[in-house]
């Protein structure tokens, strides 16, 4: 298997990044909706969301590199048995879950810094805060950021339904693409 993307099937690093992406983002979300319920007495309470902004952060980092990997390297041909309306719909869905998962990273920052003060990725490295003090805004960043998470969330469970019809049902080589095949 190679580096890059073939006509017929995606590439390592392709693979990895979309499989990693996938885990990532749904441990964000079980962190994120277990830490809200954090009490100010829970041991959690300021380790969860250090967690959960420094992986944010780096998932930023990685998501801009798969978007320069995706233009720089094609992406295989689209399946010959899938209908014109399932290539459609799987480039709109793959675009609007791109665009939804920076939504939600650039919201999540802004509810981070808010008040003026950077995100430590895990001590490692400091990101600081572009807005300085907006009052309010981590109310409004807030909301974008549960709205477009909860819409990766649906997304990327419709897209993993979509790949496990086109290897059951249609027994086409969808998901094998993915899998390293």
């Amino acid at each position: 298997m190679s580096l890059k993307n073939t006509p017929a099937h995606y590439g390592t690093v392709m693979v990895a990044i979309h499989w990693l992406v996938a885990f990532v983002v749904f441990g964000l979300f079980a962190l994120g909706a277990w830490m809200v319920d954090l009490t100010y007495y829970s041991e959690w309470y300021k380790t969860g969301p250090d967690i959960h902004r420094s992986v944010g952060v780096l998932l930023f980092f990685l998501m801009l590199f798969r978007v320069v990997w995706k233009f720089a390297n094609t992406g295989p041909r689209p399946v010959p048995s899938h209908k014109r309306w399932e290539t459609v719909a799987a480039h709109a869905a793959h675009g609007v879950l791109y665009v939804l998962l920076f939504i939600a990273m650039v919201s999540g920052y802004l509810i981070s810094t808010a008040d003026g003060s950077a995100i430590s990725v895990f001590g490692w490295f400091d990101v600081p805060s572009v807005t300085g003090q907006i009052k309010g805004m981590e109310d409004v960043a807030g909301s974008v950021h549960y709205w477009s998470t909860l819409g990766i969330l649906i997304l990327a469970v419709i897209h993993a339904l979509g790949a496990l019809k086109h290897h059951f049902l249609d027994r086409d080589e969808t998901l094998t693409r993915m899998l390293g095949h």
